[in-house]
């Protein structure tokens, strides 16, 4: 998993000033600097690793990695991020912006609007001061330590959110 991230460094997004990798340390140290738990940070950093390798259906590919080890609910955020996030680009491109109020009664959809709104699509920021891989290197060897599929972990049904935000 860290060794993916670190190649995700020398991919350039497009349209971006950022790569790959900067855009995964952005979020999760948002989540982490948000007081979000350990699902929720490392699942902010890993959201897009399969971007280099599976592009048509990274948010599904990347959902499958952390599926095991963390809960339903971040699982789930995951799966549909890429629905979510069309909210921001889709009518540049002709698409129906709004093609993620199809889950509008899903328990998880104001999970999934937010961590679009806060983590993913606000760190797209060359100037935001990320946190380093080595940083998250514990956390991530922590949940993919974790037994797969333990029903302590994966809680199915469970809404957590995202924590809430002081201003």
């Amino acid at each position: 998993m860290i060794s993916e991230l670190q190649r995700q460094g020398e991919d350039t997004l497009s349209g971006y000033q950022i790569t790959r990798l900067e855009h995964a340390l952005q979020a999760g140290t948002r989540a982490y600097r948000d007081g979000a738990d350990l699902d929720w940070i490392v699942s902010a950093l890993l959201h897009d690793i399969g971007d280099g390798l599976a592009p048509q259906n990274h948010d599904r590919f990347s959902a499958e990695v952390i599926r095991p080890y963390v809960r339903e609910e971040v699982t789930w955020v995951i799966e549909h991020h890429g629905i979510f996030q069309m909210i921001y680009y889709a009518h540049h491109y002709g698409w129906e912006p709004d093609a993620r109020e199809k889950f509008r009664d899903n328990i998880y959809f104001k999970s999934c609007e937010d961590f679009c709104e806060r983590w993913d699509q606000a760190s797209f920021d060359p100037d935001y001061p990320s946190e380093s891989i080595e940083f998250f290197e514990p956390m991530i060897r922590e949940v993919f330590n974790r037994k797969a599929y333990d029903p302590q972990y994966i809680q199915s049904g469970v809404v957590k959110g995202l924590p809430k935000v002081t201003e």
